[in-house]
C-alpha cells in the first residue's frame, strides 16, 4: 500500500504560451497608443481656428505672410522615441511651431487677443474616444495573437 501520491506538471508550455502572450502585448502598445493619437488628432484639425484670409505675423524683427488655413496645416501628430519606452508609448498632437510661430497666441491670448483654443476643448472632447480606440485596438491586436498561439 502507497502513502504517498507524487503528481508532477511540467509548466513548460504555458510559461512558453504566457511569454508569447507578453509579447504579443507589447506589440500591441504601439499601434493602440497611435489609434488613441489618431482620434485627438483628427479632432483638432476639426477644432483647429481657420481665417478666411491670409494674414501677417509680426516677429521680433522681421514680418511673416501666412496663408489662410496655415496652422491647420501645420498640425501634426509623430511617435516620440525620446518619451517611449517599450510599454510606454508617447505620441504628440501638436501645431509645427517653425511653421506657424503665432499658434500659441491662438491657443493661449495675447494682451490684445482673445485665446481661441483648440487643443485642449478637443482633448476634453475626445479624451473618453482615444481611450476606447486605444483599448479597441490594444485588445483586437492581443485576441488576435492569441487566437494564434492556442
Amino acid at each position: 500500500m502507497a502513502n504517498a501520491v507524487t503528481v508532477t506538471f511540467d509548466d513548460a508550455e504555458v510559461q512558453a504560451w504566457l511569454n508569447e502572450l507578453g509579447a504579443a502585448a507589447l506589440d500591441a502598445v504601439r499601434p493602440a497608443a497611435q489609434a488613441g493619437a489618431q482620434v485627438l488628432y483628427d479632432e483638432v484639425k476639426v477644432r483647429v481656428p481657420v481665417s478666411t484670409k491670409g494674414h501677417w505675423f509680426y516677429g521680433t524683427n522681421k514680418k511673416y505672410w501666412f496663408e489662410a488655413g496655415s496652422l491647420r496645416n501645420a498640425i501634426y501628430q509623430v511617435f516620440s522615441q525620446d518619451n517611449s519606452a517599450d510599454a510606454k508609448v508617447t505620441y504628440h498632437v501638436a501645431w509645427n511651431h517653425r511653421k506657424v510661430p503665432y499658434g500659441f497666441m491662438v491657443e493661449f491670448g495675447t494682451a490684445t487677443a482673445r485665446a481661441r483654443p483648440f487643443l485642449r476643448p478637443a482633448f476634453d472632447a475626445k479624451k473618453q474616444a482615444s481611450l476606447d480606440a486605444v483599448e479597441k485596438v490594444f485588445f483586437e491586436r492581443l485576441q488576435a495573437k492569441v487566437q494564434g498561439i492556442q
